[in-house]
């Protein structure tokens, strides 16, 4: 158990890192730097998320076999650059903060990652906190792509462990036995959730601008 719960958390935590810039960069040009085509980025972006994973894990799969990727962790991390639904989570967050602290900071002669990374990132904490608990959620209980991209059974999540566990000695088991390793894999669910739900529900009102 202790073995497929250290390769979920290594995976949901690459996972998390890697969606979470992605998005938050996205969000945050979509919404505060105006471009041309920039609607239609977005457009693009969220047309994504109609498509079933169902469509896209035969050929998802395929790339990954002729590159070579299978059966490691490049396989979470790499699909994890396109989060859609993050970004436009981000813009929408952001779009509600004063452009007004964009343009201060870049009169002072701030660069345009300094004026992200210093001023608009802190304010973006509640949001942040939602996207970890998501794609956490999302990772850790995943079943269908592990089972595809793993073949070493020492990778494992704890989904697939359980997976294999129930299947192959369910009738050698307990029923109970089976419930408490299903509980002990929803303990760091609920403590990642117990953790962030105080970033969510705090208040950003004070973004630093005087009225």
């Amino acid at each position: 158990m202790m073995k497929y719960i250290v390769n979920s958390a290594v995976i949901s935590a690459g996972v998390i890192v890697v969606s979470r810039c992605s998005a938050l960069l996205s969000g945050y040009a979509l919404s505060k730097i105006k471009f041309r085509g920039g609607s239609f980025v977005l457009v693009l972006a969220l047309s994504t998320m109609m498509i079933p994973f169902e469509m896209t894990m035969i050929p998802q799969y395929m790339l990954f076999s002729k590159l070579g990727l299978i059966d490691t962790y490049w396989a979470f991390y790499l699909p994890a650059v396109n989060y859609a639904f993050g970004t436009f989570l981000t813009k929408s967050f952001v779009d509600q903060l004063p452009a007004s602290l964009r343009e201060a900071a870049i009169m002072d002669g701030a660069g345009e990652f300094t004026v992200f990374s210093r001023i608009y990132l802190p304010l973006c904490t509640p949001i942040i906190a939602t996207m970890v608990i998501l794609l956490f959620l999302g990772v850790w209980n995943d079943l269908l792509w592990p089972l595809l991209a793993l073949k070493n059974s020492a990778k494992y999540t704890i989904q697939l462990g359980l997976a294999m566990f129930t299947y192959n000695n369910g009738v050698n088991h307990l029923p109970s036995i089976i419930m408490a390793a299903t509980t002990v894999s929803l303990v760091p669910v609920i403590a990642v959730y117990l953790f962030l739900q105080k970033y969510i529900i705090e208040s950003i009102a004070l973004t630093g601008i005087k009225q």
